[in-house]
């Protein structure tokens, strides 16, 4: 996602509680500390107004079904987002995030969706994406793969058809 990032095809935003969930889940796949760290810095390197600040103090007003989910849902209060991009959909029922004026999607939806928005400019990404690659190294069909197997598999069917 963060190659459409980079051409322009959508604005990221994160804060500190979603990095602090994004390094316990590189943390459990094996993602050393070290790796961890190069990750989020240069996350913040290539996307400086990507952090959320000042969000925190809304974290007690809002509540979620899962309460460790308040987070995610302050932060894109804060910064006036539109989306919210989750695997988890069940915890972020429409109807709440309606009163904000928030939806949310999974990621291989909103993925999809970029695609469809802007075709050749998502074929230029993925296709630099895809020579950037390494560690390891791979084509663009291994990457589509990958993305298949990482619940991505609507939107690696359309890359796949414009390739």
């Amino acid at each position: 996602m963060l190659w459409f990032a980079h051409y322009d095809l959508f604005t990221p935003k994160w804060s500190e509680g979603i990095f602090n969930e994004l390094a316990d889940v590189m943390q459990r796949k094996g993602a050393s500390d070290l790796m961890i760290e190069k990750r989020l810095e240069n996350m913040n390197l290539h996307f400086p107004d990507a952090m959320v600040k000042n969000y925190k103090e809304l974290i007690d007003k809002v509540h979620l079904p899962d309460p460790k989910d308040n987070h995610v849902f302050a932060a894109a209060i804060k910064t006036n987002a539109n989306l919210i991009v989750t695997y988890n959909l069940k915890d972020f029922p429409k109807e709440t995030l309606n009163l904000y004026g928030l939806n949310a999607k999974s990621p291989d939806d909103f993925v999809a969706d970029l695609i469809d928005l802007k075709p050749e400019v998502a074929v230029k990404a993925f296709k630099e994406m895809v020579l950037l690659k390494q560690n390891p190294e791979m084509d663009e069909y291994a990457v589509l793969d990958a993305l298949r197997r990482a619940n991505m598999k609507d939107s690696a069917d359309y890359l796949h058809a414009l390739i």
